[in-house]
């Protein structure tokens, strides 16, 4: 279980931290379930499901660890974040599920816990991570992020994964035309062809708009700021999705 909220307000400083795949510690997996629940209640056999979908492959859980309480015992979980590869973009993740404990907010573990999460993104290879907010934009304004445009996460769990994804992120390919098929040399006589009327001639072009649509930037985006928003997430609450580069 996940130590007390007053032993945690006493306790780690942010010496000593470490971030680790949960699907590495499967014995820590109840206090990673616990600690989610403190900010999204959801049952706990769903939460323990999600957490242990986590792989190498992606989707893919972290856990930010902090010293044992006492000897023998295990480490404190301290914070949680969650990376998923991005359809259509291969050397970007998407960063969901950000949590530090709440007794700990305000000292300096939330940046620990995204400068670790960045850390191990870009050991990996990836370039650019995403994510979205809904009032904690000024905090990842700090770390460098700047306001972005939605992408779509994938959450396949299989070693299929790569593979697919690679197929979601190239563009299809024109089928190759097929080869005419041997057949005999048939005579028929020609049918007269229909007697069709011209074509009418194309319409006009339309005249050159003298201004941007209106509610767009001049590059097409919809006008932003971290004051607001013109994204809604699924229950139509104003959501910020911002990036940065790693």
């Amino acid at each position: 279980m996940m130590a007390s909220l007053s032993s945690l307000a006493s306790g780690p400083g942010l010496d000593g931290l470490t971030l680790e795949p949960a699907h590495l510690r499967p014995e820590l997996l109840d206090a990673c379930a616990d600690l989610i629940n403190q900010e999204w209640p959801r049952s706990r056999a769903s939460r323990l499901h999600s957490l242990g979908q986590s792989s190498d492959s992606f989707p893919l859980c972290l856990a930010l660890l902090g010293p044992p309480p006492a000897p023998g015992a295990l480490p404190t979980v301290l914070g949680h974040s969650r990376l998923s590869r991005v359809v259509a973009h291969n050397h970007s993740l998407l960063v969901e599920t950000v949590v530090v404990a709440r007794a700990l907010r305000g000292q300096g573990f939330g940046r620990r816990l995204m400068e670790a999460t960045e850390a191990f993104a870009k050991a990996r290879g990836f370039r650019r991570l995403h994510l979205t907010t809904h009032d904690k934009q000024h905090f990842y304004a700090h770390l460098g992020y700047r306001l972005g445009e939605p992408v779509q996460g994938v959450a396949f769990h299989s070693p299929l994964s790569a593979a697919i994804l690679q197929a979601f992120s190239q563009p299809a390919s024109p089928p190759e035309p097929k080869a005419p098929s041997p057949c005999r040399e048939t005579f028929r006589t020609p049918r007269p062809r229909p007697y069709l009327s011209p074509a009418p001639p194309p319409p006009p072009p339309l005249p050159a708009p003298l201004l941007s649509p209106p509610g767009l930037s001049p590059t097409g985006s919809p006008p932003q700021s971290l004051e607001e928003t013109p994204y809604r997430d699924i229950r139509g609450r104003p959501i910020f999705w911002m990036t940065k580069e790693i």
